[in-house]
């Protein structure tokens, strides 16, 4: 009796998903067929410290308030992929009904667009079921730390009555052009605004990213954050800057919960979790 190695790695794959909360179509997926071209375009950054605006809307005194910044560690490798996800890798989960499709004009190497919180949940699980490994959004904070020097937080309303928040994000309108930001409606081809320090590609394009952090709404003191309350039915994105979108956009033009300029366009990277991983197959008693 012969021992497949990489069919009994697949069979336990597929069984710590399960345990993770990936309980879709796993059936029929082989573990030797051919896995998707940014699975193997990864940068491995190693553990750090560094100085974090936090994420959200936060008051003081009911008036708008700078966001705190913390000084955050990410304490593992962080396995990150290179490029955003590219449409024909994007169309690869479409075509076994996994996905929703996204923009039609978009195929190849350009970044996938015209996509959802959840379509991109929906991809990451897809293409964990199909490696046998655990694919997820990365975090505000692993963004921001693979984005190193191109990473922007919030814009700030600067100037004007912070009680009015109409008056607010006019000053942040202008803030933005003042910055250079104008509308970049086109998906470029990947790579088009160049690596980062990290190897980073496309960090601060014309692709805003979808995080799995969601958006909060906090009350500041003088001791710190004195309440926070999260609402997961927005999310962070990255891209020029930090902004806010309701899940189900896919349009960042289209509005939905963005403060400032709208992102021209909404995509994704991925992250590749071996910790969870690990953790599941523990769970499961398989290591």
């Amino acid at each position: 009796m012969s021992f497949d190695p990489v069919f009994t790695f697949g069979t336990i794959a597929a069984a710590a998903l399960i345990g993770l909360g990936v309980s879709h179509a796993i059936d029929g997926i082989s573990p030797h067929a051919g896995s998707p071209a940014a699975v193997s375009e990864l940068v491995v950054l190693t553990p750090g410290s560094f100085n974090h605006p936090q994420p959200g809307e936060f008051l003081k005194d009911d008036h708008p308030a700078p966001a705190p910044v913390l000084k955050e560690t990410i304490d593992a490798p962080l396995e990150i992929m290179k490029f955003q996800v590219t449409a024909s890798d994007y169309e690869r989960c479409v075509a076994e009904g996994a996905c929703k499709p996204a923009d039609p004009r978009l195929v190849g190497d350009l970044p996938v667009t015209g996509v959802s919180f959840n379509d991109a949940q929906a991809y990451a699980n897809w293409l964990s079921a199909k490696t046998g490994e655990a694919w997820r959004l990365p975090t505000d904070l692993e963004w921001a730390y693979a984005a190193g020097e191109r990473f922007r937080a919030d814009i700030e309303g600067g100037e004007g009555d912070p009680a009015d928040p109409a008056r607010r994000w006019l000053t942040q309108y202008r803030n933005e052009v003042a910055l250079g930001r104008k509308p970049d409606p086109e998906p470029r081809p990947r790579g088009s605004f160049g690596l980062n320090s990290k190897g980073i590609a496309d960090t601060a394009g014309n692709v805003w990213e979808w995080t799995s952090t969601c958006y909060a709404h906090a009350t500041i003191s003088s001791g710190g954050i004195a309440s926070s309350i999260s609402n997961c039915g927005v999310h962070v994105v990255e891209g020029f800057h930090r902004t806010y979108m309701s899940n189900f956009i896919r349009d960042g033009k289209s509005g939905g919960c963005a403060v400032g300029t709208p992102p021209d366009n909404l995509g994704f990277r991925l992250v590749r979790d071996r910790g969870s991983f690990v953790q599941a197959l523990r769970r499961l008693g398989l290591t």
